[in-house]
């Protein structure tokens, strides 16, 4: 075996371990009735399909009050839960007793929720970033495939999330680096189902859905003649819509049961935003109430087209000057302008732009660990209602000290360049751990109890503000 292999099966196994490590620590909601968190969510989702019939899941009624952590998630999601919720009613039916099981919590209840985000780790995220480590050092030969597998392994946020606050982000996202690896190595049937199945599991997936549109559409009419053309249209078509249709298949038979279901996807009475969040919305909100000026469906459109208007360009740039580079960098440019500016946003969405802001490692190095240390600082308030901040510290300090070397060495004309970003960097950084310190130590006033994560919001959605600018002025330069 190669140095080369070992290192990266090594890589693996650090993946494994940190996850199992901060598994052990708290999780959303630990026992903070009525409604506990999302790992009650999780467990709920599962009570709901195991004891339901599948036209049920999404609608409400006197077994499933959609008010108390009714199934949001697209169809795929519920039949994980379902497979999820037969293992845990084999181990335990107290686990999944309908009506009954509320708010459950036990050792071996926990041991086993968290087990279950370790196997999709081991079964789809980490297969995932291996064959998009692979794929993407085979192309570019930049040599940097053991640092892009190390660093979706030891990326603090999306473990802290999974494995800490408790999510199947690793499936999504697993399937939508699939989705990557694929299109980045001419695979693009494979890269159409992945992506399908990854917006079939996660509708935040709609961050990444227009660069591939835009990709595979301009692949496919780029062909020698309009047959070969049509073709690969249909093919493309069809793959997306059977995957569709087969997911889909036990509501399609009535308006009203998909209808059940796109209300539950895109609940536009749940407001512009709920918890402080750094988009622009929630930063805005705070000189100026939107709820009091715009109800939520003018809301929503605003957020509509708003999202449009800064995503459009980046895709119609992509469609015409189609390139994998250019792809990855619409990637990441197109999350973020939905993070900022569309409708319903969380914390944890920031995930969606780190995706592409690793595989933007490989030409921007120092800017991109810079983001992903910026997206970990945007959930602290999330962390801390967790209590995780100990393990999102030790995190941190690892992956500061693991990617603390340069990557590449600069030349005289680089030099001045280099040391403006690196001092800006620095200012970045010693004002996040300037107000992380603060948010730890201080109390807020009392008439401003929400101080600290306002100020981490707003520094937040500057600084991704500022990154989407600088991802618009790569893209168009």
């Amino acid at each position: 075996m190669s140095n080369m292999s070992s290192e990266l099966i090594a890589t693996l196994f650090v993946a494994i371990s940190l996850r199992s490590i901060i598994s052990m620590n708290s999780y959303s909601g630990f026992n903070k009735p009525p409604m506990f968190g999302d790992y009650e969510a999780q467990r709920h989702w599962q009570e709901i399909t195991v004891n339901l019939e599948v036209k049920q899941w999404y609608t409400n009624s006197t077994h499933n009050d959609l008010q108390y952590w009714g199934l949001d998630y697209p169809p795929l999601t519920a039949y994980h839960s379902y497979l999820l919720g037969r293992a845990a009613e084999r181990l335990n039916p107290r686990y999944v007793e309908l009506n009954k099981s509320r708010g459950f919590e036990s050792k071996d209840h926990k041991s086993y929720m968290r087990f279950t985000v370790l196997v999709a780790d081991a079964l789809v995220f980490i297969p995932a970033i291996l064959a998009l480590s692979v794929s993407m050092d085979r192309i570019y030969k930049k040599n940097l495939k053991l640092q892009l597998q190390l660093l979706f392994a030891i990326y603090p946020g999306q473990a802290l999330i999974d494995n800490g606050h408790f999510q199947y982000n690793n499936i999504s996202l697993g399937l939508a680096v699939l989705a990557v690896a694929g299109l980045l190595c001419d695979m693009i049937y494979v890269a159409a189902f992945a992506f399908t199945l990854a917006l079939n599991y996660k509708q935040m997936e709609l961050y990444h859905a227009l660069p591939f549109f835009a990709y595979l559409l301009s692949t496919s009419l780029s062909q020698k003649s309009a047959k070969s053309a049509v073709k690969e249209l249909s093919i493309i078509a069809t793959i997306v819509l059977s995957t569709f249709a087969i997911l889909w298949y036990p509501w399609s038979s009535s308006i009203d049961a998909t209808s059940d279901v796109l209300l539950r996807l895109f609940p536009v009475k749940r407001g512009v935003f709920e918890d402080k969040v750094a988009n622009f919305w929630c930063s805005i909100n705070v000189v100026y109430k939107l709820k009091k000026h715009f109800s939520d469906h003018k809301m929503a459109l605003i957020c509509f087209g708003t999202t449009l208007l800064t995503a459009l360009p980046i895709n119609v740039h992509l469609f015409f000057r189609r390139s994998k580079y250019i792809f990855i960098l619409s990637l990441f440019n197109t999350a973020a302008s939905f993070f900022l500016f569309s409708f319903q946003v969380h914390e944890k969405t920031i995930l969606l732009l780190t995706l592409p802001s690793i595989c933007l490692f490989y030409w921007w190095p120092k800017e991109m660990l810079w983001f992903l240390k910026l997206s970990v600082f945007s959930m602290i308030p999330l962390f801390k209602r967790d209590n995780l901040l100990v393990p999102t510290v030790g995190l941190m300090i690892i992956f500061n000290l693991t990617f603390k070397s340069r990557y590449f060495k600069s030349n005289e004309n680089e030099i001045c360049h280099r040391k403006l970003k690196i001092s800006i960097t620095q200012i970045s950084e010693i004002l996040m751990i300037a107000i992380f310190l603060a948010f730890i130590s201080i109390e807020p006033p009392s008439r401003f109890p929400d101080i600290w994560p306002l100020i981490i919001c707003i520094i937040s959605c500057a600084h991704i503000s500022m990154f989407l600018i600088w991802g618009y002025t790569k893209q168009f330069t």
